[in-house]
C-alpha cells in the first residue's frame, strides 16, 4: 500500500487514522517506557521453533542480515502458508489498513470521520471486483490463496488476544479480523487502481472546454481531440460543474511510474543479460514492497511481493528475471449519462430506459449508527456522482467503466512467471495479466531479452479517451481490447536492449491508440543514453561492457535533462532582463552547473524553484484549487508551452502572462526570493538536499511529534528529482515522498542471486533492526545482495513446527 507524506494527494485516510490516534494517545497518557516496554513485546519471533498447527511439515525461516526471510518449504501447500504466516508478523498491520481501505471499512475502526472514504471505495468498487474475479480463478490457484490464508490466520488466532498483536491495533483500539482470499485480491485490486486511472484527465479536460477559449484548452490538452466532434459537443452541453464536484483526496500519485531497462549479453562483460527495474510509487514506513525467498521442489523465486498477497510478483528465479513500468494507458472512461426523472434507477440507452443494477453498501461505523449507502452501476459501471463531496446540483449523472472492475486474474499470471523458465512459458503466464497493464521487461539465462506492453486496453467506438462521452447511446464504449498478440512486443532486439520509463512505447504507425498522456521522456532518454555511451578503462583504453555495477550506478544517475534542454534558453532571458546584474552570483551558480540534481549543490535548488514557479503562475491562479488538483500533465504542458514560446510561438497562457521575458524572469526572481527566505542570502551555501529531503512517512506518525519521533525513520537529503532516474518526487515542501520503492538488478549469468535495495527496511515492527536499515541505502546506492541457493549470510533460523 503506497502511503504518502501527509500532504501528499490520495491519502486522506492517513489523516483520519492520525487524528484517531491523536486523541487516543491524549486520553491515554501513556508513559514512554511503558510504551517501549508493550511494543517491544510484539516483536516477531525470528529465531528457534514455533508450532503451527496448520503446516503438514516442518518450514525453515532463515531470515538474512537485511532481514529478508528465505522460506523453504517441502511442498507448494507448506510454502505458501508459511509465506502468509511470516508476512503477518513482519506487517500484519499494514495488511489489515490496506484492505479496509480498498474495500471501505476503515470506518469500522476509525469512526464517522472514515465515512466518506469508505463511500469513495465502495463506490470505485474494488472489493466486489475482487469477488467476481474469485469466481473465475482455476482450482489450483484459489487452492494457493487458501494455503497462503491459512497461514496469515495462524498467526492472527496466534496473537490477537495476547500482547504479541502489533501495537498498532492497541493504539486504535481494535483486533484483525480472519484473513479471507477475497482480501488477498481485494489488495491487488487497489494497486490496479493506484496505477490505472485517467478518470481525472477526461473530468479536467471536460472542465477546460466549458470554462476557457478553445484556444486556451488546445493548449492544455497534451492530444487535442480533433476527430470527435460529438464528443466534444456533449461536453461542451453539460449542465454540471463535474471537476468542482470531484473529491480530489483520493487521486493517485502522479508520479506513479518506474524505470526498468534490459541489455543483451553482447553489451555485457559477463556475455549475459543485465535486467534493472525500480517501480516508483509512494515512499512510506512500511515500504510498499515485502522482499522475500520462496522455495519448494517446484520452484525456487525471489523477489517483492505486496504484503497481503501470495507469491512473488517481481523479481527471478534459477532461469529467468524480470520487472515492470507502467504503461499509463486510458483503461477508465466518464459516461455521461441521462437519468430517468422518474426513476433514479434507470438511465437512458438508445431511447429506452435500462435498469441499472443497485449494491446495498451498508458502512458500519465505530461508536456511531450504521450508514445506509448503496452503489448503482449502469452497463458502463459504477455512478460516481454519488461521491461527490460537495452542493453541487447535477441534471446529469456520471458513470466509470474500468477495465480493472472487470474479473481479472493477475494472481495467476505472478503464479505462473514464478515457475517460468523461458519467454514462451513467461509470456504465457502474461496473458492473465490484465490490470493494471505494465510494461513488462524480460531476460533468461539462454541469453533472450523481451518486452511486452501487457494488459488490457480498449478499443473504443468513438473518441481515444480523451474526454467523457455519452452514456445514452450505442454508438459509444469499448468494442473490444487490443489483442494480445497485437500488443507491443519486442524481442532480440538489434540494438540489444530495450528500456522503459513511462514513456511513449510506441509511434504513430501503431493501428490502435493506448493513452492521451505519456511521463516527460527525460528518464527514458538518460537511460538509453547511457546505454550507448561507450566506456573505456583509463589505463589501457580498452572498451569496457557492462557490469551489475554500471546497472547500479543507472538507477542512481541524477543527470537533469529536463534542465540541459531548458536551462540555457531560459539564461538567456534572464541574463537579458537582470540589467544591473543583481542576481550574478546566482546566474554564475547556474552557468557553471552540470546538470546533475546532487544533494550538495545549490544550482538544482534555483532550478526547480524556477520550473515550479512557472508552473504555478500558469494555471493555480487560472483555476479552482480542486480543479487545478485535478489537471494532468502540468509538467508536459508547461514544457510545450516554453518550447513553443522560445521557437518564437508564444501562445495564449505564456502571452496573458506578459509574455516569455516577463513570466521568466519573475518566476526567477520569485524563486530566488524563496530561497533566501529559506535558506539565507550566501548562495555559496544553498544545497539541494537542504530543501529535498527523503521522507518515510507511517500512517500514524502525524497524531504527535512524540509519535513521529518514534515511528518515523529520520529525514535525511537526497539528489534526484522527479525528471532523473534516481527518481526523488517531493511534495511540494521538500518532503522527498515518492520514488523507487524497490531497486532491483539481476545479472542472467549468475541468478543464484541478485541486488536489492527496499527502503525504509523489510520489518514493519519499530523495535526491529530492520525496520529503517535501509533508509541512507536508499540515498547512497547501496545494495544488498539476495541469495537463494542456501548459503544464507548472517542468518537467524526459525523452524516452523507441524503438529
Amino acid at each position: 500500500m503506497a502511503q504518502q507524506a501527509k500532504k501528499s494527494k490520495g491519502r486522506k485516510f492517513i489523516n483520519i487514522v492520525i487524528w484517531a490516534v491523536g486523541i487516543l494517545i491524549i486520553v491515554g497518557g501513556a508513559a514512554v517506557a511503558g510504551l517501549h516496554l508493550y511494543v517491544s513485546n510484539s516483536k516477531p519471533v525470528i529465531e528457534g521453533e514455533l508450532a503451527v498447527s496448520i503446516l503438514d511439515e516442518d518450514v525453515e525461516v532463515t531470515r538474512d542480515g537485511v532481514g529478508v526471510p528465505h522460506i523453504v518449504a517441502k511442498s507448494d501447500a507448506d510454502l505458501y502458508r508459511a509465506q502468509g504466516y511470516v508476512q503477518a508478523q513482519d506487517r500484519l498491520f499494514q495488511m489489515d489498513l490496506a484492505r479496509r481501505q480498498a474495500s471501505g471499512t476503515l470506518a469500522e475502526v476509525v469512526g464517522e470521520s472514515a465515512v466518506n472514504t469508505d463511500k469513495f471505495f465502495r463506490t470505485f468498487s474494488l472489493r466486489h471486483a475482487a469477488e467476481q474475479s474469485w469466481d473465475d480463478y482455476d482450482a489450483q490457484s484459489k487452492q494457493i490463496l487458501e494455503w497462503y490464508t491459512e497461514g496469515v490466520n495462524a498467526f492472527i488466532d496466534e496473537v490477537k488476544d495476547t500482547s504479541k498483536l502489533s501495537y498498532e491495533f492497541k493504539l486504535l483500539g481494535y483486533k484483525p479480523e480472519a484473513w479471507t482470499p477475497i482480501d488477498s485480491l481485494t489488495i491487488g485490486k487497489y494497486m490496479a487502481y493506484d496505477l490505472g486511472g485517467n478518470w481525472n484527465q477526461q473530468v479536467f479536460r471536460s472542465w477546460a472546454m466549458q470554462n476557457y477559449t478553445q484556444e486556451q484548452a488546445e493548449e492544455l490538452f497534451v492530444e487535442y481531440p480533433e476527430n470527435a466532434q460529438s464528443i466534444i459537443e456533449a461536453n461542451l452541453n453539460l449542465e454540471t460543474d463535474i471537476a468542482s464536484a470531484i473529491p480530489t483526496d483520493y487521486l493517485p500519485s502522479e508520479h506513479n511510474g518506474s524505470n526498468n531497462w534490459v541489455v543483451s549479453g553482447e553489451l555485457t562483460k559477463s556475455g549475459k543479460p543485465l535486467l534493472a527495474d525500480d517501480p516508483h510509487l509512494g515512499l512510506s514506513t512500511p515500504s510498499v514492497w515485502y522482499q522475500m525467498h520462496l522455495q519448494s521442489p517446484e520452484q525456487n523465486v525471489s523477489g517483492v511481493i505486496f504484503a497481503g498477497i501470495p507469491g512473488i510478483i517481481l523479481g527471478h528465479n534459477e532461469q529467468i528475471a524480470w520487472g515492470v513500468t507502467n504503461v499509463n494507458p486510458d483503461v477508465q472512461d466518464i459516461y455521461i449519462e441521462t437519468p430517468n426523472p422518474e426513476n433514479p434507477y434507470q438511465f437512458e440507452y438508445d431511447g429506452e430506459w435500462e435498469e441499472a443494477t443497485v449494491r446495498q453498501e451498508p458502512i458500519k461505523v465505530k461508536d456511531g449508527e450504521t450508514v445506509d449507502f448503496e452503489v448503482v452501476e449502469t452497463r458502463h459501471g459504477p455512478i460516481i456522482s454519488n461521491i461527490m463531496l460537495k452542493d453541487t446540483k447535477m441534471k446529469e449523472q456520471f458513470s466509470m467503466q474500468w477495465t480493472a472492475l472487470q474479473s481479472t486474474q493477475e494472481l495467476k499470471a505472478v503464479l505462473g512467471f514464478n515457475k517460468a523458465t523461458d519467454w514462451e512459458e513467461f509470456e504465457v503466464a502474461l496473458e492473465d495479466f490484465k490490470a493494471p497493464a505494465q510494461n513488462f521487461v524480460f531476460a533468461s539465462t539462454d541469453g533472450t531479452i523481451a518486452y511486452k506492453a501487457n494488459g488490457l486496453v480498449p478499443i473504443r467506438k468513438q473518441g481515444t479517451g480523451a474526454l467523457p462521452v455519452p452514456g445514452n447511446s450505442s454508438e459509444y464504449g469499448w468494442e473490444s481490447y487490443i489483442p494480445f498478440d497485437e500488443l507491443p512486443t519486442v524481442i532480440n532486439p538489434e540494438e540489444g536492449f530495450i528500456a522503459t520509463a513511462n514513456n511513449q512505447v510506441v509511434g504513430e504507425e501503431y493501428p490502435y491508440h493506448i493513452s492521451n498522456l505519456w511521463a516527460q521522456p527525460y528518464r527514458y532518454e538518460r537511460i538509453v543514453e547511457m546505454i550507448k555511451t561507450p566506456m573505456y578503462d583509463e589505463e589501457t583504453g580498452e572498451l569496457l561492457k557492462l557490469s551489475v555495477a554500471e546497472m547500479k550506478g543507472m538507477q542512481m544517475d541524477k543527470k537533469n535533462l529536463h534542465a540541459q534542454e531548458f536551462l540555457p534558453g531560459l539564461l538567456e532571458t534572464i541574463k537579458a532582463q537582470d540589467k544591473d546584474g543583481k542576481y550574478k552570483n546566482v546566474i554564475t551558480l547556474l552557468e557553471e552547473w552540470e546538470y546533475y540534481d546532487d544533494k550538495d549543490q545549490g544550482a538544482p535548488l534555483v532550478y526547480h524553484f524556477l520550473i515550479e514557479n512557472m508552473e504555478k503562475a500558469l494555471f493555480q491562479d487560472a483555476m479552482p484549487e480542486d480543479v487545478y488538483k485535478l489537471m494532468p500533465a502540468k509538467s508536459q504542458i508547461t514544457d510545450q508551452m516554453l518550447r513553443d514560446a522560445y521557437a518564437g510561438n508564444p501562445g495564449v497562457w505564456i502571452t496573458e502572462e506578459g509574455g516569455l521575458d516577463k513570466f521568466v524572469y519573475t518566476a526567477f526572481e520569485d524563486a530566488v526570493t524563496k530561497i533566501k527566505g529559506k535558506f539565507g542570502t550566501s548562495v555559496s551555501k544553498w544545497k539541494w538536499g537542504s530543501y529535498n529531503q527523503l521522507t518515510f512517512d507511517h500512517p500514524l506518525a502525524s497524531a504527535s511529534d512524540f509519535l513521529a519521533d518514534y515511528v518515523n525513520p529520520e529525514k535525511l537529503p537526497v539528489g534526484g528529482s522527479s525528471v532523473t532516474v534516481q527518481a526523488a518526487s517531493e511534495d511540494g515542501s521538500g518532503n522527498v515522498n515518492h520514488g523507487a520503492s524497490w531497486r532491483f538488478v539481476a545479472d542472467l549469468d549468475n541468478l543464484k542471486s541478485a541486488y536489492h535495495i527496499v527502503g525504509p527496511g523489510q520489518s514493519g515492527h519499530v523495535k526491529s533492526k530492520w525496520y529503517d536499515n535501509q533508509t541512507s541505502n536508499w540515498v547512497y546506492g547501496r545494495y544488498h545482495k539476495t541469495k537463494i541457493n542456501g548459503d544464507i549470510d548472517h542468518g537467524y533460523e526459525l523452524i516452523l513446527k507441524a503438529e
